[in-house]
């Protein structure tokens, strides 16, 4: 029967649209069962059924998904698969597309590290702002691993190719089954303590393997002497898929053994091209330096006297001090031969004479300069004495004159220095008087 409000689709537009309702309606689940009808075709997909006592959901899981898987899957195995739900349009089959796949048996353990984890995330040993920078080129590299395994060849390799004089020392650890934990964590404590040769970059590596082989370094001990390393902690452990407890804590997670290996390994060639740019600055520096200072020698050249013209009027002014001192010397060495023989000649006796001679000599000379020094100094005090003589007022009072003062000693000379009545004292050559003015006359 028809209607004019019926709508007749396809059965393939049916199971697009169903398709389209089951990924958008389902968030990502896991999903856990019984491997059975596994394949591996050529492509290199996975088709395979999960099943329990009651129930079977047909599953997907493609190539570029399970090539990280660490092992191989086999009916009858129990498994936990993380995927979406879909539908297959071309034969309208509900499935699942996986995503990944793990062991049920590592289920307890997945939940034993989702545990440690959120529980030192709290603690904060996850936070960037306690990571530690690594150093640019590494002095001296401590490498824990397995001595045996493949990681430490691929790093070695990696490092003799990319920078062949980085020093490194091999810390041997087991690194999976019971004991390596304790190991795991003395190294790292080792490494720290060691101060013959310190080192100054920890990596912390081993190969792939399951959830199983790598719980080592998802343990509390290791993680904790991880956040406690004072030297930086480079961590790669498995492959890219694999992230452990112990690449959260370190300074430095690496996807790989190998690809830790080129992080903390400086570039040789890189390095040789900047050693040989710098080398060729500084050689260029050096001949632009040295092409100033030899323009500024020529300039300094042309403005200074050569030296050689120096050293020639040192020389002859040399000479010449040469020929005055031997001179003096000659003339030294003569007078004091001179001496030396006159010595030598004269007796003492003669040399006595010859000095009382000369001492009775003096004296006569001393005493007549004496004597006419006396004569001459006593002529002298007798003309000034005459002089004086001359000049003295006794002479005056000789003529008949006398000194006349007042009552205050002051010599009178008008008759306006005194009054009537005023005592006065007149000086004569013989004694002196005293007088009362009675009357005075101003010429």
């Amino acid at each position: 029967m028809q209607g004019p409000n019926r709508q007749v689709i396809s059965v393939s537009e049916l199971n697009r649209d169903a398709r389209r309702l089951l990924e958008t309606g389902f968030p990502m689940l896991y999903v856990e069962g019984e491997l059975s009808n596994f394949a591996r075709p050529g492509s290199g997909h996975w088709y395979f059924t999960l099943k329990d006592s009651k129930a079977q959901l047909r599953c997907a899981m493609f190539r570029n998904r399970n090539h990280l898987i660490k092992f191989s899957p086999r009916d009858g195995q129990q498994v936990i698969v993380r995927g979406r739900v879909s539908l297959y349009e071309g034969r309208g089959e509900f499935q699942m597309i996986a995503e990944f796949m793990e062991d049920s048996g590592d289920g307890a353990l997945r939940q034993a590290f989702e545990r440690l984890r959120a529980d030192l995330q709290q603690e904060g040993l996850f936070d960037e702002a306690r990571k530690k920078p690594l150093p640019t080129v590494p002095n001296h590299v401590a490498i824990i691993t397995s001595p045996t395994g493949a990681a430490i060849h691929d790093v070695l390799t990696v490092m003799r190719r990319r920078f062949a004089g980085l020093r490194t020392s091999i810390l041997p650890v087991q690194v999976q089954g019971e004991g390596s934990v304790p190991q795991i964590v003395e190294a790292l404590q080792f490494a720290n303590r060691y101060a013959d040769d310190p080192f100054d970059l920890i990596l912390l590596t081993r190969g792939g393997g399951s959830l199983e082989d790598l719980w080592s370094f998802n343990t509390e001990p290791v993680a904790r002497a991880v956040a406690a390393s004072d030297i930086p902690v480079v961590c790669a452990v498995g492959h890219e898929s694999d992230v452990s407890i112990a690449d959260f804590v370190a300074d430095l997670r690496a996807p790989t053994p190998s690809a830790a290996a080129e992080l903390i390994t400086p570039d040789g060639e890189v390095w040789q091209d900047s050693v040989n740019y710098l080398a060729q600055r500084l050689q260029q520096g050096m001949m632009q330096s040295i092409e100033r200072q030899q323009r500024e020698v020529s300039h300094l050249a042309r403005r200074l006297r050569h030296p050689s013209r120096s050293l020639d009027d040192l020389n002859q002014r040399l000479d010449e001090l040469e020929r005055r001192m031997q001179t003096s010397v000659n003339r030294q060495i003569a007078s004091k031969q001179s001496r030396l023989n006159a010595t030598r000649l004269t007796s003492p006796l003669a040399r006595l004479d010859a000095w009382q001679g000369r001492l009775a000599y003096q004296q006569e000379k001393l005493i007549s300069l004496a004597t006419a020094g006396h004569q001459q100094r006593t002529a002298k005090m007798g003309t000034l004495a005459a002089k004086l003589d001359a000049l003295s007022p006794l002479n005056t009072l000789k003529r008949g004159y006398a000194i006349v003062t007042d009552a205050d000693g002051h010599v009178v000379t008008n008759s306006a220095d005194v009054e009537s009545g005023d005592i006065i004292h007149a000086r004569l050559q013989s004694g002196s008087v005293t007088a009362e003015v009675k009357t005075k006359e101003s010429e």
